[in-house]
This record gives C-alpha cells, structure tokens and sequence, in this order.
C-alpha cells in the first residue's frame, strides 16, 4: 500500500499563512530558527508599546496558537509539520516578556529558546510526546520560552 503523499500548504490561506510563521516556516532548513527570526521584528514592534499591549499581544499570539497550528496540522496530515512555526513566535514572545530592547538581550533570548526548544530537556520533551492537536505543537514551545525566559532574566540580573 503506497502512502499518501502530505498535502502542501497554501499560503493564500490565512490560517496556514500564519501557522507557517507569514511564510517562514517554508523553509527547507531549519524552519523553526526562520520561525523565531520571524518574530523578532514582532518584538520589537510590540516592546515599544506600554507592557499592557505587549501582553495582549503575547496573550493574543498564545490564545490562537492551537487553533492556527492544529487546523494547520489536520489540513496537511502531518501532527506536527515542521514548517508550522506559530509556536515558535509565541514561544520567543514569552521569552521576551520583560526583556529591555537591545541587541544583547534580543540575540540571548534568541539563543536560549532556540537551544530550549530544539533540546528540549525534561518535561519538555515529555509534553512534546504525550499533549495532541494544536494545544501539543503550542504546549512544548511555550515551557522551552519559559526556560529560555529564566535563562535571559538571570542573565540580565547577572549583568545588571
């Protein structure tokens, strides 16, 4: 019996626009790094705001994650495509949570959630296997921010 061949997803369509990162996540080598840098400018834009913004935004980004990554996931036919990045872009927005806009702190949370998500210690990687549907390609990403978000704030106390 032959496999059936994943769908493609279609850019003109805005859930799979978004999931996949404005476009981001098309890339054939590592989509989840191009996923984070596509959050950046994002970041930036929303750090400039009042932290209440920042926070809708991030709670915003959060809220629709399972929605954008799991419909996403069921048109493809792949769980977790590796293109679908909407989790990497809230997962870098919480990491950036309290972050002050510079160079040095944008590249540290950069560095420590792409290092989190991708190694994904224990019980990251256990969410990853066990937690289905949107809510499991949101769920790993967003306690890989959160070490990534420990990592940075010691960071910045450190060299306060």
């Amino acid at each position: 019996m032959q496999q059936e061949p994943h769908k493609k997803p279609s850019m003109k369509n805005p859930v799979h626009f978004l999931a996949f990162g404005f476009g981001s996540g098309l890339s054939p080598k590592a989509p989840g790094t191009f996923g984070t840098l596509a959050a950046i400018p994002i970041w930036y834009l929303a750090a400039q705001l009042p932290l209440w913004v920042y926070f809708t935004v991030l709670v915003v980004v959060i809220a629709v994650g399972p929605f954008l990554c799991g419909r996403t996931a069921d048109d493809l036919g792949v769980h977790d495509h590796s293109g679908i990045v909407w989790d990497e872009i809230a997962g870098f927005l919480l990491t950036m949570l309290f972050v002050p806009v510079s160079w040095t702190a944008m590249i540290a949370g950069f560095l420590f959630f792409r290092l989190f998500d991708i190694a994904k210690p224990w019980p990251i990687s256990w969410l990853d296997r066990q937690v289905e549907g949107g809510t499991g390609i949101m769920v790993d990403d967003l306690l890989a921010a959160v070490y990534a978000w420990v990592c940075v704030q010691a960071v910045l106390w450190c060299f306060a």
